[in-house]
């Protein structure tokens, strides 16, 4: 049911093409190797194989597809299990139509959507469980760059980091293009991670949230 309330959703986006529809992990990972579409929705509890083994499967065979968990759980063992696998996305299901159409537009584009509880979920995982963090001299990102970083870690789309900085979104997309650079690191989702992991993000400004 759920599926189809999906499809009706994207199918009315001009833009975005269905190739194809999967019952299970299994056969996402055949479907995706076989068609090699931009992005994949992926849930997490699916029979044969779970989403979080077929993401990883995809990943090794199909590594430009983009990967976005669309699911009802919100734990962090599933949240945290996805990411490593290589998902560049997490959001729940209780998005609406229009929601979920801007979602896959910015997964397309390059973003990292991710609902907004599990990216606090992720924030305080990281600010608690951390162990030490990456002395300022250790990594060569400007000010401007860590602020765009972190916002971005939020899961704010470069749309709402702009208006959130009072620059453009081309600007916002330049300052994540040089991190990506410097970093030496593939898309936003990598920068995100390696943010995390390395505890560029940790302080966390609640004033504006």
């Amino acid at each position: 049911m759920f599926r189809k309330g999906v499809q009706a959703a994207l199918s009315g986006a001009p833009e975005i093409t269905i190739v194809a529809e999967a019952a299970d992990g299994q056969e996402a990972v055949d479907l995706a190797v076989r068609h090699r579409p931009d992005l994949v929705l992926m849930d997490i509890n699916m029979p044969v194989m779970n989403g979080v083994a077929a993401t990883r499967w995809i990943k090794q065979r199909v590594p430009e597809t983009r990967i976005v968990m669309l699911t009802v759980s919100d734990t962090d063992r599933d949240l945290f299990e996805a990411i490593k696998a290589g998902a560049d996305g997490y959001l729940l299901k209780n998005l609406g139509p229009e929601e979920l159409v801007a979602a896959v537009r910015a997964a397309a584009a390059g973003e990292a959507p991710i609902s907004p509880l599990m990216a606090a979920k992720m924030l305080k995982e990281f600010r608690e469980g951390r162990v030490g963090s990456v002395p300022a001299e250790a990594h060569p990102l400007t000010p401007r760059e860590l602020e765009v970083l972190q916002l971005a870690s939020q899961g704010l789309t470069y749309k709402e980091i702009a208006a959130r900085l009072y620059v453009a979104e081309s600007t916002v997309k330049n300052h994540m293009r040089h991190i990506m650079e410097k970093l030496h690191l593939r898309n936003r989702s990598e920068a995100i991670r390696f943010a995390f992991r390395e505890g560029l993000v940790s302080e966390v400004d609640d004033r504006n949230r």
